[in-house]
């Protein structure tokens, strides 16, 4: 068997030479390395091993023990170590010396749709002729596979998710309960892009999937004079002030410029949200 054949498999060798910090373990007539501090207990010359099989970033060929979560055939997410724009973005597969590539040819043409340093994405373990390993980037239909379909009381609820695809129209959501969501351009409140993590809102459902929105509840927008209120608090001492719903019109016109209708409204928007709270005269932020 050729070597490059051998990148990204798991089999069996045995043990020819030993020193300090690694095993030699030989499988038809190919030396690979591999780490003694995974092991239990030192092996002997001509002990097996099985072992996944790969080349590190040094160009070594390396044995490890310890199977890196996405193989040939299994599908998981995926954290973005490095993006080249020349190449694709490198992601950790749980190989503690080499990092993968999904290349530019399965991400986006648009390089603000890509994914940044520390997002996710959903791939597999793909092994070229020349026996590379490359990241295989999941696209809808499996994503499609594998969600649930939402039932009628998920109306409203918060969702948490990664941005799995980028369209002229919105961008589609994996949910962490395993929902395939939609955001519409005008739901979103930033610029997406792919493997971001996004927190969004149930505003109904179609075709098996959910339609989200990332803009707040009514209750939850912050007025101005909401924000005002939060300012004048983040830069007090202790976080808090001698000013509440019951402060006199006088003090409150003074202090904020505004009417006390206007005022007892912020906090009463504040209170709702539970970013602040009135005791024994003050507001605090919480």
């Amino acid at each position: 068997m050729d070597i490059t054949e051998m990148y990204g498999q798991v089999l069996t060798g045995t043990v020819t030479d030993l020193n300090k910090d690694e095993a030699f373990v030989q499988i038809d007539g190919k030396t690979f390395a591999l780490d003694l501090n995974e092991l239990t207990e030192i092996p002997e010359l001509g002990d097996e091993i099985n072992g996944f099989l790969y080349e590190n970033q040094a160009h070594k060929n390396k044995m490890t023990t310890v199977m890196p979560f996405v193989v040939q055939g299994i599908w998981d997410f995926a954290e973005v170590t490095e993006v080249r724009t020349d190449l694709g973005v490198f992601v950790n597969i749980g190989l503690d010396d080499k990092d993968i590539v999904v290349s530019l040819d399965d991400l986006p043409f648009e390089h603000s749709e890509w994914p940044k340093k520390g997002d996710s994405l959903m791939v597999k373990l793909d092994i070229d002729h020349k026996g590379r390993l490359w990241g295989k980037l999941a696209d809808i239909e499996l994503y499609t596979q594998i969600a649930r379909s939402p039932g009628a009381d998920v109306k409203n609820k918060d969702e948490e998710g990664t941005i799995i695809a980028i369209r002229e129209s919105g961008a589609f959501v994996m949910t962490e309960s395993y929902y395939i969501g939609f955001i519409h351009v005008e739901e979103q409140s930033q610029p997406l892009h792919i493997g971001q993590h996004v927190k969004a809102r149930v505003i109904g459902t179609s075709h098996r999937r959910l339609n989200l929105s990332m803009r707040p509840r009514a209750y939850e927008e912050i007025t101005p004079d909401a924000q005002m209120i939060v300012a004048v608090l983040e830069h007090s001492r202790d976080k808090k002030m001698p000013y509440t719903d019951k402060s006199d019109p006088d003090d409150i016109k003074e202090y904020f410029g505004i009417s006390k209708g206007s005022f007892k409204r912020a906090l009463g928007n504040l209170m709702k949200q539970k970013k602040i709270e009135q005791k024994d005269g003050y507001t605090y932020l919480k």
